[in-house]
């Protein structure tokens, strides 16, 4: 599994230059479907320009060095993992991610989307299973506890990650197990006095897919 940068596939997308012009910029953008392109010059990454910078300007034909971008570095090294991707694609809202190595040097621009395929992997999206989301006392984590309920109903868990709540001493932890039939498992959590949240069986999971990657952005972004 490709879990940094330098390893998920890059895009074809082309650079612009300080010199290029708003309306080329745009035009590019709406080929592409996009919303952000990397300026580069000589190589070395400057910086991104945004579609936002763009549409505002009262000549088109002026070249991007002379636009304030709103947008300022969002670029990963090459040896950026995963979640640190997604954190500059969350924080920045951005369409695409530069890649960038020795010497600020551009070496690629990956596309969110990509990035995406890759989380949806990570996850297990496409693996058969149910999520259980289960909330307790930070102090009460055990996931060696969790795993042993989950293995002892015959089932294991493909994924999982955690969220702590802002403000409080409570936690949420969000499992994907590779059983759609959750009934035995959400008696035992109960039956060890878990709160469970949430659960999805496999012919509800394709509903909150967008909702739980909204929560891991969040999680990332704390």
């Amino acid at each position: 599994m490709s879990l940094f940068a330098a390893d998920i596939t890059p895009s074809a997308i082309p650079s612009v230059k300080t010199s290029t012009a708003a309306s080329e910029a745009l035009s590019l953008m709406e080929e592409y479907k996009i919303t952000h392109l990397a300026i580069v010059n000589n190589e070395e990454y400057l910086g991104l320009v945004c579609e936002d910078d763009l549409l505002g300007l009262n000549d088109f034909s002026q070249p991007i060095g002379n636009i304030k971008l709103m947008i300022q570095g969002a670029s990963v090294d090459e040896n950026a993992h995963i979640f640190d991707i997604l954190r500059t694609i969350y924080q920045h809202k951005l369409s695409l991610v530069p890649v960038t190595g020795k010497n600020n040097k551009l070496s690629a621009v990956i596309l969110s989307d990509s990035v995406l395929r890759v989380v949806a992997e990570l996850l297990s999206v496409n693996n058969p299973g149910g999520i259980i989301i289960i909330e307790l006392n930070v102090i009460d984590y055990s996931l060696t506890q969790i795993s042993n309920i989950v293995e002892s109903n015959d089932a294991l868990i493909i994924a999982s990650f955690v969220q702590t709540i802002p403000n409080s001493t409570r936690m949420q932890v969000v499992l994907k197990v590779n059983n759609s039939d959750i009934g035995k498992i959400l008696q035992t959590f109960t039956r060890y006095e878990y709160n469970i949240v949430a659960s999805f069986g496999e012919d509800m999971i394709d509903d909150i897919l967008q909702d739980r990657y909204e929560l891991l952005m969040r999680y990332l972004n704390m």
